[in-house]
């Protein structure tokens, strides 16, 4: 393959990636869209991007007078705004089906459901309050590296499930962007080091606890699913983000 269409086929698989994890333009498509797999690998660098937009947002309503609460909440508006409140909808998803469903079954059957149960409108305000109460808590302290940071390392861990766990269903995201791929792997190794090497402790911290959440919702996935599904990585990225700033706030100074 000519580096001119490596490159073409690269750009139109971080298109799919940003049409698939955002509501951001993306540009048309030329030629065939790439499998979803292929594109699991600009996870992390559409991540950033959010990030990086979460703390424009953040860091503007601070610098006009702000409180770190109303910032922060900002800051929350417009990531739901711009991914589409997609991971959001995962983690109610996975919540409803992991603490209502009797079997495998069942399970997959509650998390196909569109309505949203007493589990996941639960789980959504306790995710939305820690996020928010973390990151005001950090209002001197998370600068835009902190942002792009966990924006992609948290979605590093979707593709690290995809890369451990078989897909749980025939069908849905967790099957079309299932499978080992090595520019996925390339690609988080270089997000993981880039973390750590530019944000030092801070960025190691998250490495932890994106891998420690990545983890603990793979080993409740197989054993509970028997593999992945799209709500099992949405629950992975917000979770991963949630446990990061909560960590953070602990961590460093506010």
């Amino acid at each position: 393959m000519s580096a001119q269409r490596a490159l073409g086929k690269r750009r139109r698989e971080l298109q799919v990636a940003v049409m698939l994890l955002t509501r951001l333009p993306a540009g048309r498509l030329s030629g065939d869209a790439p499998a979803l797999r292929e594109a699991r690998w600009a996870f992390p660098l559409v991540g950033a991007l959010v990030g990086l937009i979460g703390w424009a947002v953040f860091a503007g309503a601070l610098a006009a007078g702000g409180s770190g609460l109303l910032a922060a909440l900002l800051c929350l508006t417009i990531t739901v705004l711009v991914t589409g409140a997609l991971h959001f909808d995962g983690l109610a998803d996975f919540a409803d089906g992991i603490g209502g469903g009797r079997d495998r079954a069942h399970t997959l059957e509650i998390m196909r459901d569109s309505r949203i149960g007493s589990y996941g409108v639960m789980a959504l305000i306790l995710a939305s309050g820690l996020w928010t109460a973390a990151l005001a808590d950090l209002e001197e302290t998370a600068g835009p590296l902190l942002f792009m940071v966990i924006g992609a390392l948290s979605r590093g861990a979707m593709s690290a499930l995809q890369e451990s766990l078989p897909p749980a269903r025939a069908d849905g995201m967790g099957h079309l962007a299932a499978g080992r791929r090595r520019a996925g792997q390339v690609a988080l190794l270089v997000a993981v080091l880039l973390s750590v090497l530019l944000a030092g402790l801070a960025g190691l911290a998250v490495v932890a606890v994106c891998a420690v959440v990545a983890l603990a919702l793979g080993t409740i996935a197989r054993r509970k699913l028997g593999g992945v599904t799209g709500d099992v990585l949405g629950a992975a990225q917000l979770l991963s983000e949630v446990a990061a700033w909560v960590l953070l706030a602990v961590l460093l100074p506010g």
